[in-house]
């Protein structure tokens, strides 16, 4: 059992350094002061190739985000719209989920799941996280009450590259808070299911 939850944060585009990006590192960042760990996917971490179902062959990367979601507690997606939805590299990478369909903890089954979209306009920013909060409930995982629509065409980062708008990094902080609250209830439950265990085989090689 891990001592801290971990949160695996997966977004981005194909170029490093992208609004969506930077917002998931931002959001990972607060998780880790809230007392999680953190594992970050991003850019060409994703840049996997197409999913295609029933193929058990894997390349490095793929094996590697599928090996972090599975020891994941919770998880935070940040995605760019395109052309009003989530871009195809985070679907592309989502559709991998499927090779933990057989886990027992089924996709993101008993985990919660922060969401960020952003876009250039608000109409883009509303259906691509309506489409993450679609995909999320999919792969039964919890999304958090919070979610972050953010307009890049407004402004919301320096020059240094921190955030500026007060608003997205109150959002932020309180989306990592909600994140990690319940990836911390959940690891307490794993390990109640586990002491519970112990304590009825321990009883049984008692009573022979």
């Amino acid at each position: 059992m891990q001592e801290k939850p971990l949160i695996v944060g997966l977004g981005g585009t194909g170029s490093p350094n992208s609004s969506s990006e930077r917002l998931l590192r931002h959001a990972l960042g607060q998780c880790a002061a809230k007392g999680a760990d953190t594992l970050m996917f991003a850019g060409l971490d994703l840049d996997l190739p197409m999913y295609s179902p029933g193929e058990e062959a894997r390349d490095e990367k793929t094996l590697a985000l599928i090996a972090g979601l599975r020891r994941a507690q919770g998880v935070i997606i940040a995605s760019p719209g395109y052309h009003g939805t989530v871009s195809g590299l985070i679907k592309n990478a989502l559709d991998y989920v499927q090779d933990m369909a057989k886990d027992d903890a089924v996709y993101f089954e008993g985990r919660a799941v922060g969401l960020i979209a952003t876009a250039a306009g608000w109409q883009a920013t509303g259906t691509t996280l309506a489409t993450l909060r679609s995909i999320t409930h999919a792969l039964r995982g919890w999304p958090t009450p919070m979610a972050l629509a953010v307009n890049s065409m407004v402004p919301v980062f320096g020059e240094d590259g921190s955030i500026v708008d007060t608003s997205i990094a109150n959002q932020l902080d309180i989306l990592a808070s909600q994140v990690v609250t319940f990836a911390n209830m959940r690891a307490l439950h794993d390990l109640s299911l586990l002491q519970g265990v112990g304590e009825r085989e321990a009883g049984g090689a008692g009573g022979q």
